[in-house]
């Protein structure tokens, strides 16, 4: 069990004895929960499949894809040795949502916490899930998620713990897009001179599948776990004839709000209350649609079946179709009505000690087309940054400090870039440790007139308060004073909408290297992020099983 030590002075051994000690003296002055320990043993290999009824490779976790989903209690150990039988590829999985206190190391980032696991190898990833809610995992290499390499994680409150909702059964719904080209056909495109986008997907899947049924009980309430596992598309969700409440968002629980249909972005669980209180004579339609982009993907359709009606009566009626896919109001509007519960308000800092804006573009970088932020597309180096940072390999990445603004008073975020130009690099952004930082995320034109995406941005290792939403250019002066500083949400996934900004506050309180990034596949893969880096030097020694590449394969035989 690696266990860090941020008590400096402290050996392994000593650092592991004060923790207990701490633990008993907590556990004397609260109500016991055990805690358990689950040991899983996954393989991780290509196998065929037809999710849409197209035959091709997927990446399969125990023969699933998705994988199995994972069920834990707030506050077990999660102990999970994955072998890679992928022949000829590397893998890593991240465990999105899981903060990772304590075990950075575990995060499940190739090139910013560990080496890839390489074909044939098996690598254990230990961690402590420390918060009740809906989290995922998927793979963190390269377009690894775009195969199918991904799955839910349930996190429970302990028992005798009661939340601010009710209901009789819970449903689980992992949704995604699906292609027909591989990963591998996606990842060459978008690296050639000769730029190859990845297009539309062929099909939106419901719980990896086309056809799906979701069985209900007249009368019964249901709790429905979901999570976007999306590629590239904004999606919205819709249950024919029920109104869905909003009442959990990346773990942390929503003021209710009642709505006909969800925006869900890629990275981004939430759970929905839905009742079972329609016709009980007949099915209805699930429809799953893309939005923010123009749809060249037909809906994705499941059946809510009323239990005893038969699962394969089709509903009397055509399958939703979804919002206007570029309504961008309605969408902006839907994001500003998730706040915090009132009964579970955890109040940010007034202010922030430093403020970081990150402009979101696309460029290009010696002819090749990039995803850049502050001009820059981010390449990560050989060696690992939590390595190098630990071991003090200095050389292996570049020390000058990222960039943490852009000229914003006469950038105009409408037009496409006079110059395009940008470059690649792989500075970091240091931060002083416990300090409270903002992230302001704008947008801006794509290389295309009148086209600005929606970026859903994921964090590593924290959770965010969502401060605001705008449309339009950010103004540092002006739009800090409308701030939510009363009952916003926390998450860690959120979307940065078209022509838009999005501001964000956390606590820099989790010593290690940690991601922040567009959470598309393809944007993330051709440079759309950056990385934070906060108190490595309060980790004890790092595990040998995270080294072997780059300027780390020394260390390893040390």
């Amino acid at each position: 069990m690696f266990i860090n030590s941020s008590y400096v002075g402290l050996k392994g051994h000593q650092a592991t004895q004060l923790l207990f000690l701490f633990s008993l003296c907590l556990l004397s002055s609260i109500n016991i929960i055990e805690a358990t320990v689950q040991h899983l043993k996954w393989e991780i290999k290509y196998e065929y499949r037809s999710p849409d009824c197209f035959k091709k490779l997927s990446i399969t976790v125990n023969g699933l894809s998705p994988g199995p989903t994972i069920t834990a209690t707030q506050g077990d150990t999660l102990i999970i040795q994955v072998t890679n039988s992928l022949i000829t590829e590397n893998t890593a999985i991240h465990w999105h949502g899981i903060r990772q206190r304590g075990t950075p190391w575990s995060d499940g980032t190739q090139g910013i916490t560990q080496c890839p696991i390489l074909p044939g190898e098996t690598f254990t990833y230990q961690f402590v899930v420390d918060r009740a809610g809906t989290y995922m995992y998927h793979a963190h290499y390269e377009m690894q998620r775009s195969a199918g390499l991904h799955g839910l994680i349930r996190v429970l409150v302990p028992e005798g713990t009661v939340e601010p909702f009710s209901y009789d059964e819970e449903r689980s719904i992992v949704v995604n897009d699906w292609w027909h080209k591989s990963a591998i056909e996606q990842s060459t495109g978008l690296l050639s001179l000769n730029f190859s986008w990845v297009g539309e997907p062929q099909s939106l899947l419901i719980n990896g599948r086309g056809p799906f049924v979701l069985t209900m009980v007249p009368g019964k309430t249901y709790r429905l776990r979901i999570a976007s596992l999306a590629s590239l598309s904004a999606l919205n969700l819709e249950i024919e004839g029920h109104d869905m409440i909003i009442v959990e968002a990346d773990g942390h629980y929503v003021d209710p709000v009642i709505v006909k249909n969800l925006n869900i972005y890629s990275g981004e669980t939430y759970s929905i209350i839905v009742k079972a209180d329609q016709d009980p004579s007949r099915n209805y339609w699930i429809g799953l649609n893309v939005i923010s982009r123009k749809p060249g993907t037909p809906t994705g359709t499941s059946i809510l079946n009323y239990y005893p009606i038969s699962p394969f009566k089709v509903p009397p009626t055509l399958p939703p179709t979804g919002p206007l896919w570029n309504d961008t109001l309605y969408r902006f509007n839907q994001t500003k009505l998730i706040k915090s519960h009132p009964d579970h308000i955890e109040p940010p800092p007034p202010t922030s000690n430093r403020v970081i804006i990150l402009l979101n573009t696309q460029n290009k970088v010696n002819g090749y087309i990039r995803w850049c932020v502050n001009n820059v597309s981010l390449n990560l180096p050989t060696t690992p940054y939590l390595i190098a940072i630990k071991e003090k390999l200095r050389h292996v990445f570049s020390q000058k400090p990222a960039l943490e603004t852009y000229k914003y008073k006469n950038y105009d975020i409408h037009s496409v870039l006079k110059n395009p130009n940008a470059t690649l690099g792989n500075s970091i952004h240091r931060l002083e440790f416990n300090s409270t930082v903002d992230l302001i995320l704008q947008n801006a034109n794509a290389l295309s007139s009148n086209i600005s995406e929606t970026h859903p941005w994921h964090l590593h290792g924290h959770d965010f308060w969502v401060l605001g939403y705008g449309l339009g250019k950010f103004d540092p002066q002006i739009d800090p004073k409308n701030y939510n500083l009363v009952d916003p949400i926390q998450k860690n996934t959120v979307p940065l909408h078209p022509y838009g900004w999005t501001a964000l506050r956390f606590q820099a309180d989790n010593p290690g290297v940690w991601s922040f990034h567009c959470h598309l596949e393809a944007h993330f893969f051709i440079g759309m992020g950056v990385v934070l880096e906060e108190g490595v030097e309060r980790l004890g020694k790092l595990p040998k099983s995270i080294m072997g590449c780059g300027q780390s394969k020394s260390l390893v035989r040390t």
